[in-house]
């Protein structure tokens, strides 16, 4: 059973920690980026999250807590020592280096399909086959950063506010809505009769999570160029690459999204000659992830490798290319 199926069926239930406030409030005013959304040594002295949200702060982890664990009854997970203290590693830079209210917690399914997503407060889980995609860290990190970016604006219950698009049927889309780093696997069974405009709130929520999600990899000392290449070349990759109209699509354009982020780290991060592109413990950890399903993972702890320094004209040589599983 795939997590996004599994939550549905439990949504129900968990719908009663909002039953305080009536599912009836008003729209959620569009979030306007103010001067000091740009200013990046204002990273954590902002309230990036700020605006109507019928959750407080605790009901929002409690109910990421509640949902993070029937994916983990109902997925795969890799349960490896080196690969989560990895993770935790680059996640907890990013966060100290964020406007993230909650504790973040990543988690590795065992997949091949190039997919993540982010619950509520701070809960966020990527595929194998999403990890084994990077060709350096900073790559990694950009993904980690744009899933921290959702929980710093706090995507999922502000979406869940806009109670007069709230319905059974959309629930767990509202939900799991901000899980998109760039949107695989989101598509299928899409109701296209989710109003317009919360399709068009959604798109602005993405761009939200990009443009602060860069800001955190800029911040947490890691090339900020390397998660719009990665975009580049993943996405068409997968189910985000289907033909969908704009007007339809949970999701801005790529080349939008492209062009956004490469506007944002001309006028905001001045280039770093140091910033981070890789190091060899992440290419440790990828090949001890591609080892995974043959079980040829030893018991060893991954060294702890320099990191790669950026020069002009210098990028990660990509690892070989792999099979990429159908995403539909």
């Amino acid at each position: 059973m795939s997590p996004c199926r599994a939550i549905s069926s439990i949504i129900l239930g968990l719908a009663v920690l909002a039953s305080a406030s009536p599912l009836t409030a008003g729209p959620v005013p569009q979030t306007k980026a103010s001067p000091s959304d740009s200013d990046i040594n204002a990273i954590g002295h902002r309230d990036v999250g700020k605006g109507v949200n019928l959750y407080s702060l605790d009901k929002e982890k409690q109910l990421g807590g509640l949902l993070a664990r029937e994916v983990e009854r109902s997925s795969r997970l890799i349960d490896d020592p080196v690969l989560a203290a990895y993770l935790d590693r680059i996640a907890q830079n990013i966060a100290k280096n964020s406007d993230a209210r909650f504790p973040i917690t990543i988690r590795v399914i065992d997949s091949e399909e190039i997919n993540g997503f982010t619950l509520p407060g701070g809960f966020q889980f990527i595929n194998k086959g999403l990890f084994l995609q990077a060709e350096g860290e900073a790559e990694l990190a950009g993904v980690l950063a744009h899933g921290i970016a959702h929980t710093a604006i706090r995507s999922s219950t502000k979406e869940a506010t806009k109670g007069e698009f709230i319905q059974l049927a959309t629930i767990p889309l509202i939900l799991l809505g901000s899980d998109g780093w760039a949107g695989f696997g989101t598509y299928e069974g899409m109701n296209l009769s989710i109003p317009l405009t919360y399709l068009k709130y959604r798109r602005d929520s993405e761009r939200a999570a990009d443009y602060f999600g860069l800001q955190y990899l800029y911040k947490a000392g890691y090339d900020p160029e390397s998660f719009s290449r990665f975009l580049e070349r993943v996405w068409p990759l997968g189910s985000g690459s289907k033909t969908i109209p704009k007007t339809f699509s949970p999701y801005p354009p790529l080349a939008e999204r492209v062009a956004y982020m490469k506007k944002e780290i001309a006028a905001i991060m001045p280039r770093h000659e140091d910033a981070i592109v890789s190091s060899s413990e992440f290419q440790e950890v990828k090949e001890r992830l591609r080892a995974w399903k043959s079980k040829e993972i030893v018991g060893r702890e991954g060294n702890q490798g320099k990191p790669t320094l950026r020069k002009p004209a210098d990028h990660p040589v990509p690892d070989p290319p792999t099979q990429v599983p159908d995403c539909e």
